[in-house]
């Protein structure tokens, strides 16, 4: 995720799950919650957070 738009921000951990091929999500943006990413099953990249 490159964009802070709304649309992107709005998105669930499940809706990434039935929307991608994969489970890698990389978030440029830091606009959503590691734990709750991680908790439904993705592997969550960030840029300088834990």
């Amino acid at each position: 995720i490159i964009t802070e738009w709304n649309e992107f921000r709005a998105l669930t951990p499940d809706q990434f799950l039935t929307s991608m091929a994969g489970t890698t999500l990389v978030d440029l943006r830091n606009i959503y919650d590691p734990s709750a990413m991680r908790g439904a099953g993705l592997t969550y990249l960030s840029i300088g957070r834990d």
